[in-house]
């Protein structure tokens, strides 16, 4: 990859599988059908028909629970099912440390643009401190719509006031990172730090 003379300005960023592990992924939800000894097919076909819904801020976390979880008696409770699903996030501290020092470094807008229900994306603002370097969240629970839809970066921009050809978009998910492209934005598709890094490095932000 080489050099390009336009300088970045501003990063949009996703959360899950960038910064921090996924919020509610496979993963997760097979543990939890795990520990709470839960049908997971049920679980995840109930998940599947609800989850955009939550995710669009349709649905408190509480009601999607009641939809997917809570439909029937449980020997535990919600709040006991709340706690499991948000300690499974976990951080990636090369990429927060990473994002912190160029912005800090370039003096960089830095965005958050994310799928995620309101409930889990607020606790994970708090405990991993994202609002600490996050300039501001478009996250789906707070615009009502979800990515791929075009429109949720176009509220980004439209808040960062930065041209298109200055901002790099940074998710795991390939399909994302082409249709920001599509609208003009530069994208990289994360797949570990060194690989972002160096992807970064070479549209001039270098690190230290």
């Amino acid at each position: 990859m080489t050099l390009t003379t336009t300088p970045v300005t501003a990063l949009f960023l996703d959360i899950g599988g960038v910064m921090l592990t996924n919020g509610w992924d496979r993963r997760a939800r097979e543990a939890a059908a795990k520990h709470f000894g839960l049908d997971l097919a049920e679980l995840s076909d109930r998940h599947r028909m609800t989850f955009d819904t939550y995710e669009s801020g349709k649905l408190s976390l509480d009601e999607y629970l009641t939809r997917v979880v809570f439909y029937e008696n449980r020997p535990f409770t919600i709040e006991q099912f709340r706690e499991f699903m948000f300690a499974q996030s976990v951080a990636y501290p090369e990429m927060i440390t990473m994002v912190c020092q160029l912005k800090a470094k370039y003096g960089l807008k830095i965005a958050v643009v994310n799928n995620e229900g309101r409930e889990l994306n607020e606790h994970r603002i708090r405990k991993f401190k994202l609002n600490e370097f996050v300039d501001f969240f478009i996250s789906s629970c707070f615009v009502h719509f979800r990515k791929p839809d075009a429109d949720i970066w176009k509220v980004a921009l439209d808040i960062a006031q930065v041209p298109l050809d200055q901002v790099v978009y940074i998710d795991d998910r390939p399909m994302f990172v082409q249709v920001a492209e599509g609208l003009g934005l530069r994208g990289i598709a994360h797949k570990k730090y060194e690989q972002t890094r160096d992807a970064l490095a070479a549209m001039g932000l270098v690190l230290d």
